[in-house]
């Protein structure tokens, strides 16, 4: 809580005490404010409240938080930064050259599911959920990622938008499908992939993580039977499931948005075409 009201004072001193101190800056916008107070809050939601302790007990609890985090968050972050304090980031030459190599969209997109998808990995996954300092920093490098990702759909600084019209349904599409492997094999598998969740010694440990104590070593239970009578089972196909659904959900979202964007320059473009053949210049 105490960061991420030390994030959101900072941006509004910036923003809006110490705007002027920037070149071309512009007022912050009522929507802006609260784009990112929302993502603020949902931060909070996700890795500050209660929830993120049933993560570490029901696998659907933290695959709902991970989607949530890494394709909802990201893109109202991106949005709620003014473009002139993204120009005065980017330039920062240290900051460009990364930034311009890590935005490119196939190094994006393949960063971005390819570290998705490696911590999924029941090994990886299980080691992550015992160790908040791997975790912690996993997930950062994975949310950096994830901006990268969104940057090239929505970037609100026009000389740095990679993508535009049909490319955008098409990164949309790849994204998709590269999300679908890591899915598919926690929603089909036959038996529980992470012993964070099925086996009572290893949810203890995790569980001392967030509680400081080994009290739940002692349980000969899983995370979901202390709570539901859910087997553990149906519980990862549920985070699966779930997982899925968001992700297609928020991708409809943005691909509806890219489409009617195509659309309405499209439309503008034939306008303009039919009012200069209606209407041509005088000749000189």
């Amino acid at each position: 809580m105490m960061i991420l009201l030390l994030l959101t004072g900072l941006f509004f001193l910036i923003t809006v005490k110490y705007r002027t101190k920037f070149q071309d800056s512009e007022p912050l916008t009522i929507k802006q404010a609260v784009l990112f107070i929302t993502s603020m809050v949902i931060l909070y939601v996700i890795k500050g409240s209660p929830i993120d302790l049933m993560g570490h007990l029901m696998f659907y609890v933290h695959g709902t938080t991970m989607v949530i985090l890494v394709l909802l968050v990201p893109p109202l972050l991106i949005l709620a930064t003014p473009p002139w304090l993204w120009r005065s980031m980017l330039r920062v030459k240290p900051i460009n050259a990364v930034f311009n190599l890590l935005t490119k969209p196939v190094i994006a997109v393949l960063v971005f599911n390819g570290l998705f998808s490696f911590y999924h990995i029941p090994i990886v996954f299980d080691q992550m959920m015992q160790n908040r300092f791997y975790q912690g920093g996993y997930l950062i490098v994975l949310f950096v990622a994830a901006v990268c990702m969104w940057w090239s759909l929505i970037s609100p600084v026009p000389e740095y938008r990679p993508l535009s019209g049909i490319k955008k349904v098409a990164f949309l599409f790849v994204n998709g499908m590269l999300l679908t492997p890591a899915c598919a094999m926690i929603i089909f598998a036959d038996t529980p992939l992470y012993a964070t969740y099925s086996d009572p010694e290893v949810w203890g440990r995790a569980m001392s993580l967030c509680v400081g104590s080994e009290t739940f070593s002692n349980l000969n239970l899983s995370g979901p039977e202390l709570f539901t009578s859910m087997p553990v089972l149906y519980d990862q196909r549920l985070g699966g499931v779930v997982m899925k659904i968001i992700q297609e959900i928020i991708y409809a979202v943005v691909l509806a948005q890219v489409f009617f964007e195509w659309y309405r320059k499209d439309q503008e473009e034939s306008e303009k075409e039919v009012n200069q053949v209606l209407h041509p210049s005088p000749a000189k």
